[in-house]
């Protein structure tokens, strides 16, 4: 079989463009899906009831991102969805950390009975009930600790860091030590730096988790003003049908045609999927090494 001068045969050069092809195709139809919501979300009740949209807005409007916005709770529900994001993956990571570092280290007295305990709440669980017993007994209702605290950590997520910390050389920390380095300073500036790839992964992960955050948020926050944003949209998106939308402001014919709850919908699922969208290129980088390394590693 004849070779070109990068030394590629003709049939490698099929297969390379066979894969480019697959992940082109596998790329559009993951990302359509998404593309369509926002066309149909600047798009109008009719162009959308008629199934006229298909890759760009038809008859462009911004009344759904107006019928959201105007009256202010959203953009609350938002501040209070960053509060409740920043602060629970900065506790997920600060717990993750310090239970996957000494379980990574086999000197740790009682690591397999540990390990043992561990991985039982992974198999096992209270149940949704005495979940709900033990926050009202505590006091937490109406509060962010009813998310935080049971959120604290996730055992899975731990497990991946545990795997990826085993997967360090143990001469870097056995220099440290022999400068006489304790616990603390090797794990914070020795193991953290090197710690970043999956640091920035599992950061991701949780704030994922934080940021969609719903079920918990509808049993454990009754006042309106500490919801958060996915219970926000879930309720504007119930309470929206076309009687709803055509009352107040303007003509009702000019009304039905710029909104449609479809369009509401549309521009909910735009507003609640594009904060986390603008942060993933940042951790991209290590986001891609920390899954790879921490899944495959321990």
């Amino acid at each position: 079989m004849r070779m070109n001068r990068k030394g590629i045969t003709p049939l490698s050069r099929l297969a390379i463009y066979s894969n480019y092809l697959f992940l082109a195709v596998a790329s559009i139809v993951t990302l359509y899906p998404f593309w369509y919501e926002i066309a149909a979300s600047f798009s109008s009740s009719r162009a959308i009831t008629a199934g006229e949209v298909f890759l760009w807005p038809v008859e462009f409007n911004v009344e759904a991102y107006k019928r959201l916005l105007e009256d202010g709770q959203l953009i609350r529900a938002m501040g209070n969805t960053a509060i409740v994001t920043l602060v629970g993956t900065v506790f997920n990571m600060i717990m993750t950390v310090l239970a996957a570092y000494p379980l990574s280290r086999k000197r740790l007295y009682g690591r397999g009975p540990l390990l043992m305990f561990i991985t039982f709440t992974m198999i096992f669980v209270s149940g949704l009930i005495p979940n709900f017993i033990l926050i009202k007994s505590l006091g937490l209702m109406d509060s962010y600790w009813a998310l935080w605290l049971p959120g604290l950590i996730s055992t899975y997520n731990m497990f991946v860091m545990k795997s990826f910390m085993e997967g360090l050389p143990e001469e870097i920390e056995e220099s440290a030590s022999i400068d006489g380095a304790g616990n603390w300073r090797i794990l914070i500036q020795i193991m953290m730096p090197l710690c970043k790839p999956i640091l920035a992964a599992l950061s991701l992960f949780y704030a994922v988790g934080w940021w969609n955050s719903y079920f918990n948020v509808m049993l454990y926050i009754t006042k309106s003003s500490l919801q958060t944003m996915m219970l926000k949209l879930y309720q504007m998106i119930k309470q929206v049908d076309q009687s709803l939308l055509n009352s107040g402001g303007g003509s009702e014919g000019a009304t039905t045609i710029l909104l449609t709850p479809e369009g509401i919908k549309a521009a909910s699922v735009v507003i609640a999927i594009t904060p986390i969208l603008c942060v993933y290129p940042f951790l991209q980088k290590h986001f891609v090494k920390g899954v790879l390394i921490g899944s495959v590693k321990g």
